[in-house]
């Protein structure tokens, strides 16, 4: 193919995901009651899954009702004219970019794959399905944990008891759609390691060397992430730095995979006697 014809493959490839976020993006819109009431909104609420379950955990290991949630103390308000129907809109795209993620992904692959060696092709098959697996984890670990330990810490604290919270609309959507968004994608790193190793930029040795300066830099995204308490940090930096140790794993495989690669395509270009 030309580079022309390369720009307009990846047009189609563009406009074909972006009609398909635009079909999850009116099918949440339609489904306007059960993605706010059941999905965006059920956080606000005690009887959570997650605070359930952390309620369960403390009574299990004789905590009492330690970490059983407190009753959230705030109320949302809309304070602008078109104010719900832009926050319907943002909710709908990020939904709707969620749902359609596997078969952006898919598109990006179908793209690039005709243009990788027939062993590259081998060494990365099933990657498209790695990536929703480590996107979808991420967005229910942001949904799950993040996003209740935010709105549970933020919701519930006063400097003084005279001083109730009244939230904007937007800024209750914008902290559970960034945190559970932005989770998904920070999961990808044992893919971007893969990518790294493959262009030659990053090696297992090199990842170990690093290991703590990287640890440190999980540290401080999760500081960003979540409420300024050390619990719901260690609770997000945990599962990074697993990912982290993951991503090295893959990064040993891939290097073992391209040196046999490359070994064997040097023992079918020798000259034969």
């Amino acid at each position: 193919m030309t580079f022309l014809e390369h720009l307009e493959e990846l047009r189609w490839t563009i406009v074909r995901s972006a009609i398909a976020i635009a079909i999850a993006m009116v099918a949440c819109f339609i489904a306007k009651d059960f993605v706010f009431d059941t999905v965006v909104l059920a956080p606000r609420s005690s009887s959570f899954i997650t605070y359930r379950a952390f309620c369960s955990l403390g009574q299990h290991l004789g905590m009492g009702d330690a970490l059983c949630p407190v009753d959230m103390m705030f109320t949302l308000q809309n304070i602008s004219m078109s104010g719900q129907f832009f926050t319907h809109l943002m909710v709908s795209f990020v939904a709707g970019f969620i749902i359609a993620f596997p078969y952006v992904l898919w598109e990006l692959w179908r793209f690039i794959a005709p243009g990788l060696h027939p062993s590259e092709r081998g060494s990365m098959r099933g990657l498209v399905a790695f990536a929703t697996v480590l996107f979808l984890t991420g967005v229910g670990f942001g949904y799950f944990m993040l996003a209740p330990l935010s709105i549970q810490f933020f919701g519930t604290y006063q400097v003084s008891a005279s001083v109730q919270n009244s939230v904007a609309l937007d800024s209750y959507i914008a902290m559970v759609t960034s945190v559970t968004l932005w989770t998904g994608l920070v999961f990808e790193l044992p893919l971007i390691i893969l990518f790294l190793t493959k262009a030659g930029i990053v090696s297992p040795p090199v990842l170990r060397t690093y290991r703590k300066h990287a640890f440190v830099g999980i540290l401080i995204v999760s500081a960003i992430l979540t409420p300024p308490d050390v619990v719901s940090q260690l609770i997000v930096s945990g599962p990074l730095m697993l990912l982290y140790e993951f991503g090295i794993m893959i990064s040993a495989r891939t290097l073992r995979r391209m040196e046999a690669a490359s070994g064997s395509i040097a023992i079918q270009a020798r000259p034969s006697a």
